[in-house]
């Protein structure tokens, strides 16, 4: 009998411990709603083609400069399998189960390679990582885990001829 009211006694405590987290993944949401705010529609054209799709895993996106801010707003702060892609009017984040992201190319402050993002921590330049402007005006850092990691340098090349640097 005691092994049963010790494992009922863990089970409840794992059930609380769950709706403390979930709360204050909401609460966080609720927080960050503001800053921001809504997210730019995919455009029906997107044009000219810089960088080929590339599969890999949507880390997330958290509130730069900190590397581990998620955004807990909408669906940004769940990882997803999913594919990004370059043009010359911004970049393209197509997820498997969540909403697309859709980055204009006036928006991006940077495109950098990071060794994590949002708690996600890898090797050396392991995560690409865009810094953009939300249309609030908040900067945040969205960070992509490519199955191909050679394909990193032409992401940073590109950004690099886009701005004429």
């Amino acid at each position: 009998m005691d092994r049963v009211l010790i494992t009922l006694g863990f089970l409840l405590l794992w059930v609380v411990l769950v709706l403390l987290m979930w709360k204050g993944w909401r609460g966080r949401a609720r927080r960050q709603a503001d800053a921001v705010g809504e997210l730019p529609a995919v455009p029906a054209e997107l044009g000219d083609q810089l960088v080929a799709p590339s599969t890999g895993l949507y880390v997330g996106s958290t509130l730069a400069p900190s590397w581990q801010d998620r955004v807990a707003v909408g669906d940004l702060g769940h990882r997803a399998a999913g594919e990004i892609s370059r043009y010359r009017s911004g970049v393209l984040l197509e997820r498997d189960g969540a909403s697309p992201i859709w980055i204009p190319q006036d928006s991006i402050r940077a495109i950098r390679t990071e060794r994590g993002l949002a708690g996600k921590v890898m090797t050396k330049d392991g995560v690409l990582v865009i810094r953009w402007q939300l249309p609030s005006g908040t900067e945040v850092d969205t960070g992509f885990r490519g199955d191909d990691k050679t394909v990193y340098p032409s992401w940073v090349d590109a950004t690099n001829e886009n701005s004429g640097q």
